[in-house]
């Protein structure tokens, strides 16, 4: 108890220095000191995917990179079911890229390289590729997997790209298909929208 009153008026003192030390001479190294004290850490939340059920559709967003390429890799081989949610057919990732480099959006060849890529190292068997070079901006094309597809569509001039994802089976590691889109696109900020496709209580109605 004694250490704690000693501290407190220590504490109070430091912080009354800092406008002065900031404002006097901000380059010092007391200053530098005082001020690295007066942070405070963030303290808000990363909101982990949200998951919802409606009129037998489940969907699961999320905005935030980190908390949801951390779901991802809760299932190396697919997207992560919740206790008690119905298995599906297949899995829907929608992918909303924003902020990207640009110059990576508009050829047809940077575009379909990376898309391809992406299905390469989630081990998804490919199939056939198809892209076509918008003029003029964009390009649009498919990765043809014996899994499903994966598709996308830029508009370089936004730095946007919007991705879909969709495969079936157990064998897609589709968070490692994220770390290529991320690399390839650089995107400051992502969305993410999951669909399940082909719900088991739907599919035998």
């Amino acid at each position: 108890m004694d250490k704690i009153l000693h501290i407190a008026p220590v504490a109070a003192l430091c912080a009354a220095f800092v406008p002065v030390a900031q404002a006097t001479s901000p380059n010092t190294w007391f200053s530098r000191v005082l001020d690295r004290f007066s942070r405070r850490p963030s303290l808000a939340p990363v909101a982990p995917p949200q998951i919802s059920t409606d009129h037998g559709w489940t969907l699961i967003h999320c905005e935030d990179i980190e908390s949801f390429t951390k779901w991802l890799h809760e299932d190396e081989e697919g997207l992560p079911f919740k206790p008690g949610e119905s298995p599906s057919l297949g899995s829907h990732l929608l992918v909303e890229l924003f902020d990207c480099d640009q110059d990576s959006l508009k050829l047809e060849s940077s575009v379909g390289n990376a898309m391809r890529e992406a299905a390469v190292q989630s081990k998804a068997t490919v199939v056939e590729q198809s892209f076509h070079e918008f003029k003029p901006y964009g390009v649009s094309g498919a990765v043809i997997i014996q899994e499903s597809h994966y598709t996308i569509h830029t508009w370089p001039e936004h730095g946007y790209a919007a991705v879909d994802l969709f495969y079936c089976g157990g064998t897609v590691h589709v968070h490692k298909a994220m770390d290529v889109l991320r690399e390839r696109f650089k995107p400051g900020r992502m969305k993410f929208l999951v669909v399940r496709r082909g719900i088991q209580n739907e599919v035998e109605r």
